[in-house]
């Protein structure tokens, strides 16, 4: 089992890729981010990449504590002086080999859409779905969405190959 990282150090990577490549980051897209970074360590990994949960929002998987941190944000991109160029790589030099590859795996695939295209992505899958069963479009939930659901979903889309 590998060492769980705090969600900051997640978060403050994609913050400093969005500074280094001047593509704005909002508190919205942020939360998919650390999300599918969270999804593809389950599936790839075998194991979570942070220890929170997510929960079932409205606008899709949402980690409360990340939320808070910079909710003062809004809808405009999050601003952070600390992470500027250079950051991207201290950061992603902190973490695993493979930890890396995820990171820049999920950052091909996610990180050129927008928060609307990402919530819509979410909100299209199982998890997302799933947990949110039963209620209303607009309302409000705190319903976790289940590790194991994440992991089964997603693995779902592994080839073989990429397993090794």
């Amino acid at each position: 089992m590998n060492k769980v990282l705090p969600y900051q150090q997640i978060a403050d990577y994609f913050i400093a890729l969005a500074n280094e490549t001047q593509t704005p980051v909002t508190n919205l897209k942020l939360q998919k981010l650390v999300y599918y970074a969270q999804a593809w360590s389950l599936a790839l990994l075998k194991e979570p990449l942070i220890n929170e949960d997510f929960e079932a929002w409205v606008h899709g998987p949402v980690l409360p504590a990340l939320y808070h941190q910079y909710k003062a944000f809004g809808w405009k991109p999050i601003e952070r002086d600390d992470l500027q160029e250079g950051s991207v790589n201290a950061i992603i030099g902190q973490f695993q080999q493979k930890v890396q590859k995820l990171l820049s795996d999920v950052q091909y695939e996610y990180f050129g859409l927008s928060a609307f295209e990402l919530e819509k992505l979410t909100h299209n899958e199982a998890p997302w779905q799933q947990t949110r069963d039963g209620l209303p479009d607009d309302a409000p939930s705190d319903r976790v969405i289940p590790k194991d659901l994440m992991q089964a979903y997603y693995s779902r889309f592994i080839v073989a190959d990429e397993q090794d």
